[in-house]
């Protein structure tokens, strides 16, 4: 059976504690030269959806190329899809590229090119959850709002003694109400407490092997004080990972290749992608519809990609085509609606998938 602490959160002391201490520990241990901490809101939502399930080091590698293309949320909304997601290329999860293309659109025409400033209005946004949100309004308007990643979840989890079922609602409810409990009562401190519940999450209350000797926190920790911090908390049971098997065909034509636009839902949902294919039987009979010399194919390395629940196994089939074969009726028709002739001159403009883009380097 799991323990409970013996009060929901504790004492009011603790709590106003906590907060003190880590904004104070926030201004002179945290991060706090990171190009988006800033009070526009643009720049702050642009930078938290790019943060969603992917570390500092990597975002800081694509929001100065993405804001260089984009400096407004005018310019993102005025943009192509086909060009907000070749920037995003590489940065997986690219849903979140089409939500906030969709949402630079909503706030243009919905809102007069102006970003919401609560809350509540930011979470109408496409893409943007309570805790995203709450984010942009902490760091930009500097109001009193809680958030709750992961990181967080861990820290509070850890510090209060939390200890619940992660995929139980009542839980969740209850960490939403300990982090809004905890709220420094100066709106101004918000950016600095904000960051700072960020920080330790991501630098010392991490997963595993927490620097707890460095913690602001330590002598406030009940977990650290039951010795329960490999414990607290309690992890996710992990998702099935999916085997699936897929095939390429990658048909070069004086000097380019057939690239076309996948649909809008499923994998690489709105990316540039060679045919693809579930059975070489089905790869075979597009070969066969578009009369391509199917028997002049060359098989290529099999190419291993994870997806966050989905192993894939990539069987590419390479075949050179001149103009003369391809079936006007077909491999025309089928251009006219979403594929074109690309040359490698143009590859970084068509946002792809990775093992393609790596797999067309060569």
């Amino acid at each position: 059976t799991h323990r409970q602490p013996e009060t929901p959160f504790r004492k009011v002391k603790t709590m106003s504690t906590f907060s003190t201490r880590l904004i104070q520990w926030q201004r002179q241990h945290g991060r706090n030269n990171l190009p988006w901490q800033t009070r526009d809101p643009y720049r702050v939502w642009l930078s938290e959806i790019m943060l969603q399930q992917t570390k500092v080091a990597t975002v800081l590698d694509y929001y100065p190329r993405f804001l260089a293309a984009f400096p407004t949320v005018q310019a993102l909304a005025a943009a192509s899809q086909d060009q907000v997601l070749s920037l995003w290329a590489g940065l997986g999860y690219y849903s979140r590229a089409r939500n906030l293309h969709a949402a630079a659109q909503q706030i243009v025409q919905q809102h007069g090119g102006a970003f919401p400033s609560t809350r509540a209005e930011l979470e109408t946004l496409k893409g943007v959850g309570r805790s995203t949100a709450a984010a942009i309004a902490a760091f930009a308007y500097h109001q009193r709002e809680a958030i709750l990643d992961g990181n967080v979840k861990r820290v509070l989890c850890r510090v209060f003694a939390q200890d619940g079922d992660p995929a139980d609602k009542a839980f969740e409810r209850q960490l939403w109400a300990l982090a809004e409990s905890l709220l420094p009562s100066q709106s101004s401190d918000m950016p600095a407490y904000t960051q700072g519940l960020m920080d330790l999450g991501a630098t010392l209350c991490t997963r595993s092997k927490p620097r707890c000797h460095e913690c602001p926190m330590q002598s406030l920790c009940q977990a650290h004080a039951q010795n329960r911090t490999a414990e607290l908390p309690r992890k996710k049971s992990p998702a099935a990972v999916q085997q699936q098997t897929l095939y390429w065909l990658l048909i070069e034509q004086n000097h380019t290749i057939w690239l076309h636009k996948r649909p809008q839902h499923g994998i690489w949902a709105g990316l540039w992608c060679a045919p693809t294919f579930n059975s070489l039987a089905e790869l075979q009979h597009f070969a066969a519809q578009h009369r391509l010399p199917f028997q002049h194919a060359t098989e290529l390395p099999i190419i291993h990609h994870r997806l966050t629940h989905r192993q894939l196994e990539i069987i590419p089939y390479y075949i050179a085509a001149d103009l003369g074969s391809l079936k006007a009726e077909g491999c025309n028709k089928v251009k006219a609606a979403t594929g074109e002739w690309v040359s490698p001159q143009a590859f970084a403009q068509y946002g792809m998938p990775k093992p393609l883009e790596k797999l067309l380097a060569k």
